[in-house]
């Protein structure tokens, strides 16, 4: 399966001391900024001249930095509105946001075609993001970059043996919601040809056994080995990075919590740093959803969680192997992936469905009990078309009493001051709720929270000339704001979703 990969560099392994100094000391407000550089010569001889002078207590972190390393560039910095209406600035944005298939000496993981990053911060692909990118891009009639997208995720696992977070090395030990297949299938519905997925069964597969990996070293109910679990018969997943560490890309964060703790997880015991590292492989990075209390970050407990949405999407990568195996004409093993997906479907609306609340729910690892935040999440079975139809209409029911509001759908009920909690909107999420929502024949609703959303992002834009990351859908004058980061602009998913919301209320 594995192909040879090119080498990158990851500093925080490679020149320690320097990574640990420049980081810890803040040099730059966005530690991402530092984990992202590239070394204008070898590695080797800048940490000689760095240890020199470090051991003589005569260095400028600043200016050694700086003479040494090329710093990342946001590619749409310099990108203006230039009176563009909404839809034109998206049709030329995209261009902005396209990575051309180069050699960089830097972490970044090398990739075979062009590929769309989101903006901002964010200079690389990631994952489940471009998944909704990929909508977007379909609607603008660029489905060869779509192509060029799935073969570029399909190179990172044949090459790695994981899609992973993004592609850099240091998001090697995680991975991201498994869209994997959705984005198959689309592009397969594209170029009208449904055989078209026989192609990437191998990645497929090879998903399925990393995200299953364990699976037979489960014998108990409540017993969990990384991102599997037993739960009340069933074989359900979670998320797990496989590291205990500070993360490169936010390591002053990391360190200052950890400090504020008064934790030292560096020698292994304390999991810290793999439930935040964890909860980063959710793409919900952060949410109350992951704590034990609801208000306190430092109760992250990540692992600990059995989400609905993924074993949704765990449900989707069975289907699709059931459906890729029987056009291959290989009946037994269609079959097995097919059983797959219908006891992952029982599971969902057996377990993770609260009759007495009317949601969909997580789940505690242990136990099987339901979690106490209620979360967008709750949406994914509809968009699964994996409830019952009275499921279905008790959650619609819900979602237009305790999540509509004039911006659109809010990501959860609870404010922890976490940008993935209330008051906050995100795009892939409004995208899921209208999905689901129309499943189930809740077209009315669907179309209320779809212009919600739209009016909130188009109206922001006449002010600002930019389209964000997130949204307050709450206060639609507000600034939306919350977790470890500034609001980025650009924005891949929220351009996307925003056609594709546009062609929904047209059609």
């Amino acid at each position: 399966m594995k192909q040879q990969a090119l080498k990158s560099i990851c500093l925080s392994k490679d020149i320690p001391e320097l990574f640990f100094d420049v980081q810890t000391q803040r040099i730059f407000q966005d530690s991402k900024i530092f984990a992202d550089a590239s070394p204008k010569t070898d590695l080797e001889s800048i940490r000689e001249k760095y240890l020199q002078l470090r051991n003589k207590n005569d260095v400028d972190l600043l200016a050694f930095v700086e003479a040494h390393f090329d710093l990342p560039v946001d590619p749409v910095m310099h990108f203006s509105a230039e009176n563009h209406g909404v839809w034109e600035y998206i049709d030329k944005l995209w261009l902005k946001l396209t990575r051309q298939p180069d050699f960089e000496n830097s972490s970044l993981l090398h990739l075979p075609r062009p590929y769309v990053v989101p903006g901002g911060r964010f200079r690389e692909i990631y994952y489940w993001d471009s998944y909704f990118t990929m909508l977007g891009l379909a609607n603008s009639g660029h489905v060869d970059l779509v192509e060029d997208m799935v073969e570029n995720f399909a190179s990172l696992m044949r090459n790695y043996g994981v899609i992973p977070n993004g592609n850099r090395e240091y998001y090697l030990s995680r991975t991201q919601p498994p869209y994997f297949a959705l984005m198959v299938q689309l592009l397969a519905s594209l170029r009208n040809n449904e055989r078209l997925i026989l192609g990437y069964i191998d990645v497929m597969e090879a998903e399925y056994a990393y995200w299953m990996k364990g699976q037979d070293q489960l014998f108990n109910n409540g017993d969990a080995h990384s991102r599997v679990v037993k739960l009340k018969g069933y074989l359900l997943n979670r998320y797990h990075d496989d590291l205990n560490t500070p993360r490169p890309e936010s390591f002053f964060e990391d360190k200052a919590l950890s400090k504020a703790l008064g934790v030292e997880p560096d020698n292994g015991n304390d999991r810290l740093f793999c439930d935040i590292r964890s909860a980063c492989e959710s793409g919900w990075d952060f949410s109350s959803r992951w704590f034990a209390d609801k208000e306190d970050f430092a109760s992250i407990e990540t692992t600990k969680v059995v989400p609905v949405d993924l074993n949704c999407l765990m449900h989707e990568l069975e289907a699709a192997l059931a459906k890729a195996f029987q056009l291959a004409g290989n009946v037994e093993m269609g079959e097995q992936y097919q059983g797959f997906a219908n006891r992952r479907k029982q599971a969902i609306q057996e377990l993770f469905f609260d009759s007495e609340d009317a949601w969909f729910f997580d789940l505690n690892c242990q136990d099987g009990s339901f979690r106490p935040t209620k979360t967008l999440a709750a949406a994914y079975p509809l968009y699964a078309n994996l409830a019952t139809d009275a499921q279905a209409e008790a959650i619609a029911r819900n979602l237009q009493s305790d999540f509509l509001y004039p911006g659109g759908w809010v990501t959860s009920t609870n404010s922890s001051r976490q940008q993935w909690d209330f008051p906050n909107g995100w795009a892939p999420l409004q995208w899921t709720v209208y999905r689901g929502l129309r499943n189930y024949g809740f077209e009315a609703l669907a179309r209320e929270g779809a212009e919600a959303w739209l009016n909130n992002v188009t109206d922001l834009y006449r002010k600002t000339g930019k389209l964000y990351e997130k949204y307050d859908v709450v206060n639609t004058e507000r600034f939306a704001d919350g977790g470890e980061y500034q609001n980025q602009y650009g924005f891949g998913w929220t351009n996307a979703i925003l056609l594709k919301l546009r062609e929904g209320l047209t059609d």
